[in-house]
């Protein structure tokens, strides 16, 4: 049987049928996980809630909108700055965040009223901004609380605001997941259609399932707008509330993130006809077979090999630099939703590291699937881990790095295993081709750190040696590499800038200057 069952739980014996170990010949009936269940008492999970993945993942990048939780204050700053999904108006949606702070005596007698106060008070604090998003918590939805009621009444008296209501408490679904649900139906449902826009572009796309974290989303935007695509909206990274409005009228969802967001192109697809094509922004071929299919749809994919071309040429010899030092490097890929599978093959293609773990915390069967499918046999599976399991999997594995989120990437650094940031990054963007050799050196940066490989020193017990002198990162890489690869001329490290998103704003583009039309209603 390839199930794995962690010393740790071995009192919860169900935790036996999350865990796999991929062996040689499996195929995925084999070796597929349970997943995206109810956490099993006991477990400790480290999940999000539903709310969590509304709020958080989905809502909270669109940039123009006051997000307003109802509920006690601890559920917004749970979700506050945690991800850093920055946007082109001074990152208004990073610097604030809103809550009715619901106290016992509204549980009590109700928090409608205290709701209203608070819309009103956020519009009067923020004149500039007329569009707002609201939350629904556990607790105002336990009790009952109309917010849409509310809103609605807020919008007859401030006829210049728009309200969307998201009806996600925590408890709407097994975890954050559920959340994403919830929203991405709830908006095409309730806002698709209601603003027409201004079409500028023969080729016009949604880009559906990107969050911007650190630039993302504008480091893609500049590929598509040297096509000559315009960006019509972006669900939600640095996208505008009245742009995402206006989604019923592109040609073309081009989705990132399939897990957080598919929903929204399924149901575009049904009510307006829109296709949906899958692409990969991580990674040089990934995204260049997903420059080139964009291309093909619209009938200019030279435009695409163009950028392909020009892109390669400038930055595949520092990503060559980075695999030559990193081959072999073990690495846990615990980043939770789809970057479980976009990253699970091309880390190890491009970059020569051995993938030996791969895990979710709220992602369904199907990201199971994508991910064990490109990883390398005898790689661990898991759904929904906890703490312990985590160490113990660290413990018998003993990666070089690890990918994952904020609270197990601390976790693992005080077992001194170095971790990547694989939700907010390190030092973003990581997407497009400049993006993925970033990638690459912070992998780099983290294996090779003097402090880290200092740390692995226990002062307490280890005698400290007196007779070696500090070994530089390139002292370490470069120990068992051939002279030729050494001194190479072609390879090279990292030569971009600490900012490489700034300068994309005010770029301007030829293709896209050619044609200015309005749309029929």
């Amino acid at each position: 049987m390839p199930h794995h069952r962690f010393e740790c739980s071995e009192c919860i014996p169900e935790r036996e049928k999350h865990a796999v170990v991929k062996g040689p010949g499996e195929d995925l009936t084999d070796a597929l996980p349970l997943g995206y269940l109810n956490t099993i008492p006991g477990t400790i999970s480290e999940r999000g809630c539903a709310y969590c993945g509304a709020k958080h993942v989905i809502g909270t990048p669109m940039k123009d909108v006051i997000h307003i939780s109802h509920g006690p204050v601890g559920c917004t700053y749970d979700t506050w700055q945690t991800k850093r999904y920055i946007s082109d108006n001074d990152n208004f949606q990073l610097k604030n965040t809103f809550a009715t702070d619901v106290k016992e005596k509204h549980i009590v007698f109700g928090a409608e009223k205290l709701l209203k106060q608070n819309i009103i008070e956020a519009f009067k604090a923020f004149p500039d901004i007329k569009r707002m998003t609201i939350y629904q918590t556990c607790a105002t939805a336990l009790i009952g609380d109309d917010i849409g009621a509310v809103a609605d009444e807020v919008m007859e008296e401030m006829p210049d605001v728009d309200i969307f209501v998201c009806n996600s408490p925590g408890f709407a679904g097994p975890s954050q997941s559920g959340g994403h649900h919830k929203i991405n139906i709830a908006w095409v449902k309730n806002k698709v259609g209601t603003v027409e826009p201004e079409i500028t572009s023969d080729y016009v796309i949604n880009y559906v399932g990107e969050y911007n974290i650190q630039g993302d989303q504008e480091v893609m935007q500049d590929y598509f707008k040297r096509m000559g695509i315009q960006v019509l909206s972006t669900f939600t990274g640095n996208g505008s509330y009245d742009d995402l409005r206006a989604m019923h009228k592109a040609h073309l969802n081009v989705l990132e993130c399939a897990r957080s967001a598919e929903y929204i192109c399924n149901e575009l697809r049904v009510k307006y006809n829109i296709p949906r094509l899958d692409i990969d922004g991580f990674g040089f071929e990934p995204l260049s077979s997903s420059l080139r299919k964009i291309g093909i749809f619209f009938g200019i994919e030279d435009r695409a090999q163009a950028i392909i071309d020009e892109e390669t040429a400038r930055w595949k010899p520092e990503l060559d630099w980075y695999k030559e030092r990193l081959k072999g490097k073990k690495v846990c890929l615990w980043p939770g939703g789809s970057k479980l599978w976009h990253w699970a093959n091309v880390i190890h293609e491009e970059m020569g590291v051995e993938v030996v773990s791969v895990y979710t915390k709220f992602g369904h069967q199907g990201d199971m699937e994508k991910g064990i499918a490109r990883c390398e046999e005898g790689a661990l599976a898991i759904d929904d881990p906890n703490e312990l399991e985590g160490l113990e999997a660290m413990e018998k594995l003993k990666p070089d790095v690890i990918f994952t989120g904020k609270r197990p990437g601390e976790v693992a650094k005080k077992v001194r295993v170095p971790y990547l940031n694989a939700h907010a990054y390190h030092n973003g963007p990581y997407k497009g081709y400049e993006g993925w050799v970033r990638f690459a050196r912070d992998i780099y940066n983290a294996i090779y750190s003097p402090i880290h490989q200092l740390s692995s020193l226990d002062i307490s017990k280890d005698e400290i040696p007196t007779d070696a002198g500090f070994r530089t990162q390139r002292m370490a890489s470069d120990a068992g590499l051939s002279e030729d690869v050494k001194n190479s001329e072609t390879l090279r490290q990292y030569t971009g800038g600490f900012d490489s998103v700034s300068k994309l704003r005010n770029k301007t583009y030829p293709y896209l200057e050619q044609r200015t039309v309005s749309v029929e209603a």
